[in-house]
């Protein structure tokens, strides 16, 4: 029997469906096919999750294949960096790991039969020619004049081609179709360009290397992929990719499906600028917190669940729409706060002295983990007479709606007690440096026997105990919503404050262990993860959020 229905719907999943039902298939095959020339993005990931979601949802598979077919963009780092991603994201493809370069004898003997049957042909044009001759999308191209060049000339001529006997660019080869045709990418489109360069997988064993569209679809053919999922761009490619599965003796008819791919504000998603801002110099490096690429993305510590959430969110559509990088940061956040257990950091520190405390002393306040998980129980936390609190938790004149502390006032510490502000001590230049207060014993744990409710509660450090660490705080890499937008400068929209680093912040011990990228919430703060930078006695952290979900506060107001 054929697998139940998924629950979610969209016009892919609905394609699929009927050909299941209707017995054109027995299951879904799908593929995910990057090009091992630059790291995955959040992009990617809404195509990971779509392919490798419709093979489960029906009992099928997804391949996961590497379209290597331009040796001189591609890197072992990149093929080892998109392996690891898709993993971290959940996704395993068991043995189903191909590449395009496992079928270069293949598509070289097909690249053959197109041209003994008359449908394909060796140019003499160079590549700025054939532009030329092309046409526009208003004027029909032109033919080469090699285009009835002899079938017995074009075969010895590709012969010659793959053995290495012309330079770059001196010839390609051209599938033989329609100059005048209304879709420029049927007028013989080049299938085959000769490129003297070392390949990560065979090596110097190949002097031609076939074309994007002469790889991809005979590839899914080898394969039984049933359903080609691509994105829009590649519409215009889908004749071509059935022209060329009609006239090969492909062993089977898999079928192309275009779906809009995600547009994100304040985000570049090509490969080819992340690329110029790493080279640049611009970012720390692919997996730079602030790139949306999924490396960058679990370094800044987003879990693979909040992004595989944000991916069933936005839904699949045949319409370009740019989503607001804040419903990603909703699906995030949502994900963080039930996974991560709270933990106490200061990163702005403020000494606070409680004068009527014993010195020396120090007790262990009981600190709920997570109030959103009862599972998760609770930690101690050491307590004493020194304290850091958040500078910005205090005001010597504070307005009419500050309840934080201010002289004379009382709040509460977080699962400790009442304080209340008697002096504040200040530097030479008039900065405060530091808080006298005193404490009621009466309310140990943070509630009151007489009933009191002070309006704030604070977090803390015992200063004695606290460990130091620098906290990197992370906003937009791009100021405006549409970088680059209007023919402006992308290196213009640079938000100069995407990175602050913080080296004084101080946190409670237990951070001092923290594995790297498993995330925390600072109390008050935001969530954090350890960074991969961090060391024992030199930490770093870095900002995932703050708490603050301005796009479910737009939602709720819709």
């Amino acid at each position: 029997m054929p697998p139940a229905a998924p629950e979610r719907s969209d016009f892919i999943r609905d394609i699929v469906a009927a050909d299941v039902a209707a017995r054109r298939v027995e299951t879904a095959i799908t593929r995910f096919p990057p090009e091992p020339n630059g790291y995955l993005h959040i992009g990617h990931a809404k195509s990971i999750c779509l392919n490798f979601g419709i093979a489960g949802e029906f009992g099928g598979r997804c391949h996961l294949r590497f379209d290597d077919t331009n040796p001189v963009k591609e890197e072992q780092e990149y093929i080892d960096a998109i392996e690891r991603d898709v993993r971290w994201l959940g996704f395993d493809w068991g043995a189903h790991l191909y590449h395009a370069s496992d079928y270069f004898e293949q598509l070289y003997d097909w690249a053959v039969h197109l041209v003994r049957n008359g449908d394909a042909y060796v140019d003499d044009l160079s590549a700025d020619e054939i532009r030329e001759h092309r046409g526009t999308l208003t004027e029909p191209g032109r033919d080469s004049p090699w285009r009835d060049r002899p079938i017995v000339e074009s075969l010895d001529l590709f012969a010659r081609m793959r053995a290495g006997e012309f330079p770059n660019g001196a010839r390609v080869l051209r599938a033989k179709i329609d100059m005048a045709s209304p879709n420029i990418n049927l007028r013989d489109p080049v299938l085959y360009r000769i490129l003297h360069a070392t390949h990560p997988r065979t090596g110097d064993a190949w002097r031609i290397y076939p074309t994007y569209d002469m790889a991809h679809g005979q590839s899914d053919a080898i394969e039984g992929v049933t359903h080609s999922i691509c994105t829009l761009e590649f519409e215009a490619h889908r004749p071509l990719y059935d022209w060329l599965v009609e006239h090969l003796p492909v062993p089977s008819r898999p079928r192309q499906y275009e779906f809009a791919r995600l547009n994100l504000t304040h985000t570049v998603l090509s490969k080819r600028l992340l690329l110029r801002l790493v080279t640049e110099g611009h970012v720390r490096g692919w997996d730079d917190p602030r790139m949306p690429t999924i490396s960058g993305l679990r370094r800044r510590g987003f879990p693979a669940e909040g992004i595989r959430d944000f991916a069933t969110e936005i839904g699949v559509t045949k319409a370009d729409t740019v989503v607001e990088i804040g419903q990603l940061e909703h699906a995030v956040r949502d994900v963080l706060n039930r996974v991560a257990p709270r933990r106490f950091g200061v990163l702005d520190p403020l000494k606070l002295v409680i004068e009527n405390y014993p010195a020396g002393q120090v007790e262990e306040m009981d600190v709920v983990n997570n109030p959103e998980d009862p599972s998760a129980g609770s930690r101690t936390v050491a307590f004493g007479r020194e304290l850091w609190i958040e500078r910005d938790d205090f005001l010597e004149e504070p307005p009419p709606k500050f309840f934080r502390l201010a002289p004379g006032r009382e709040v509460r510490l977080r699962a400790a007690y009442f304080i209340t502000c008697r002096e504040v001590i200040k530097d030479a230049a008039g900065r405060v440096i530091e808080l006298r207060c005193t404490y009621d014993p009466a309310t140990r744990g943070g509630d009151s026997p007489d009933g009191r409710r002070p309006k704030a509660t604070l977090h803390w450090v015992s200063a004695a105990h606290a460990v130091p660490a620098e906290v990197r705080l992370y906003e937009h890499l791009f100021t405006p919503p549409d970088p680059g937008a209007d023919g402006r400068d992308l290196l213009a929209d640079l938000n100069p404050d995407s990175e602050t680093v913080v080296t004084g912040a101080r946190l409670e011990p237990s951070l001092a262990s923290a594995p790297v990228g498993e995330p925390v919430q600072f109390e008050r703060l935001g969530y954090f993860c350890a960074d991969p930078d961090s060391r024992p006695g030199a930490l770093v952290f870095n900002r995932t959020l703050t708490l603050k979900d301005t796009w479910a506060k737009l939602q709720a107001k819709a």
